[in-house]
């Protein structure tokens, strides 16, 4: 659960955005910049964080009343030698935090920190991961609370799609992808998996939110409705009147996390009453 440190909204004198020229860092970037905030956007280009004196670097850049969003990551992880890199990221930050503190410190995790499942998942979940991906976040987040004692926060935001991805995930991304180039969308098994989906757009804005209330904790983003891969590509088909046909295929291996993995939203409704998620089916109409 978020507690907030700010009981009204402000702004932060600064944002330090690390990783920023990636899917969720951009769109954090962007609609900071549209409510008025000052933003350094610090890519792998400005801010090698995989080199030895990267560390050092990012404490010479960090002033004592900036907010660090750490969002930068080499994903999926799907090699040790990724996971090793990514862990080497985090060294660098936890560095920079020991020499030169910050206000408030966000760190954007994944819900795949979580064991699976057939319960809802909130908040205080088993945090078991069984993936590299899942294990790095973890690892990452536990790095960071040791070597800051400001405020923190944990986002830990499930399956996100947008325009933007760069990964061309299985899920919404692909399928509408598939559905512009005219072809037609193949399913893992029937695409009975039941997952749930948040806009990009909406990670954006609550993670502003944090920013804002200099909120403190854990919170998962999630809607809260679990929607199986073939409802998804079935309204992907109906969107451009049915062009590309939902195909189904025989499943070689198990079904990720069980077939099911849903989240239990009343956290983001506690912490900001105001804010609702965005329907998968008006997302896919925004893409």
């Amino acid at each position: 659960m978020l507690k907030h440190l700010l009981g009204k909204s402000s702004k932060p004198k600064r944002v330090v955005v690390l990783g920023a020229t990636g899917f969720v860092a951009a769109a954090c970037c962007r609609r900071l910049e549209s409510l008025g905030v000052t933003v350094l956007p610090l890519s792998r280009t400005e801010l090698d964080l995989n080199t030895p004196e990267a560390g050092g670097h990012l404490s010479d850049i960090l002033k004592p009343d900036d907010s660090l969003l750490f969002v930068a990551a080499k994903a999926p992880v799907k090699t040790e030698s990724m996971l090793i890199e990514n862990m080497q990221m985090a060294v660098a930050v936890c560095d920079a935090l020991k020499k030169s503190s910050v206000q408030h410190l966000v760190y954007i995790s994944s819900d795949a920190v979580y064991a699976d499942s057939s319960a809802t998942l909130k908040e205080d979940s088993c945090a078991q991961p069984e993936t590299l991906h899942g294990i790095m976040h973890l690892a990452r987040e536990v790095m960071l609370a040791n070597a800051f004692q400001g405020p923190l926060c944990f986002l830990r935001p499930t399956l996100i799609y947008g325009e933007d991805d760069p990964h061309n995930g299985y899920g919404p991304n692909r399928f509408i992808r598939q559905v512009k180039n005219g072809e037609d969308i193949p399913l893992f098994g029937e695409g009975e998996e039941r997952r749930d989906h948040v806009w990009i757009e909406d990670v954006a804005e609550l993670t502003c939110r944090v920013l804002f209330q200099q909120s403190t904790g854990i919170l998962n983003i999630a809607t809260g409705t679990a929607v199986s891969f073939r409802d998804i590509a079935e309204q992907v088909a109906d969107l451009f009147s049915g062009a590309s046909k939902v195909i189904g295929s025989e499943r070689s291996g198990p079904m990720p996390h069980n077939g099911y993995r849903a989240f239990d939203p009343e956290a983001t409704s506690a912490a900001f009453p105001d804010f609702s998620y965005l329907p998968l089916s008006e997302g896919l109409n925004k893409i």
